[in-house]
């Protein structure tokens, strides 16, 4: 394998929402690489994996293009990397969404909402986080943080230990995952303002 690049490498699987977090990245002062190449991936310093959309199509064409493959040796390989909403999904190993297996990576599943009456789904707009266990990507905030949400499945992961950020609708969900060198926001950083950006440094700053 070559060496690592320089920057930050956001993987483009036609997923949507790549330029406000690319933005976002060059804001915080980091050069940022959107790319569709598999060896990009593979050669990266740390990976943000972004997304919103459906998992079975969006399963669909990184399996076709390679990415898949790239993710998860990638993810294997030690060096940081964050899903972000459907980025934060397809890392488990199924969705309820189209029943898609998706990359397996980490340890769950993905369920959709199933809240009562005065909850519509999708779960759209700003929402707080409490911060259930300690992490780097949490330094320097406040547990309950207001963060942007737009999504109607959420992940469930396997292993208790891996939970790390709880929201609130209709029923408590896990709104972020960590498991050693992988972390995994349901929000959007990249549109959450100051606390989405604070999350987004901590990221781009962290050693695993």
């Amino acid at each position: 394998m070559s060496a690592p690049t320089d920057g930050v490498v956001i993987v483009d699987y036609g997923a949507g929402n790549l330029t406000s977090v690319r933005l976002a990245v060059e804001k915080l002062g980091w050069r940022a690489i959107v790319t569709d190449e598999p060896e990009a991936v593979r050669r990266a310093e740390r990976v943000v994996f972004p997304g919103v959309g459906a998992a079975g199509s969006a399963m669909e064409t990184l399996r076709t293009t390679g990415l898949a493959d790239a993710l998860v040796e990638y993810a294997a390989s030690g060096r940081p990397l964050a899903g972000i909403c459907l980025g934060a999904q397809v890392i488990f190993e199924q969705s309820a969404e189209n029943r898609a297996r998706c990359l397996g990576i980490l340890p769950g599943t993905v369920e959709r909402f199933g809240v009562g009456p005065g909850f519509k789904v999708p779960h759209m707009g700003w929402n707080g986080v409490e911060f259930v266990a300690a992490h780097p990507v949490w330094a320097g905030l406040e547990s309950g943080s207001q963060f942007y949400f737009v999504h109607s499945f959420f992940p469930v992961p396997a292993e208790p230990g891996m939970l790390i950020g709880r929201t609130d609708y209709g029923g408590a969900f896990p709104s972020a995952v960590a498991r050693g060198n992988v972390v995994a926001f349901q929000f959007h950083p990249e549109r959450s303002g100051r606390v989405g950006l604070a999350v987004l440094e901590n990221f781009l700053r962290w050693r695993p």
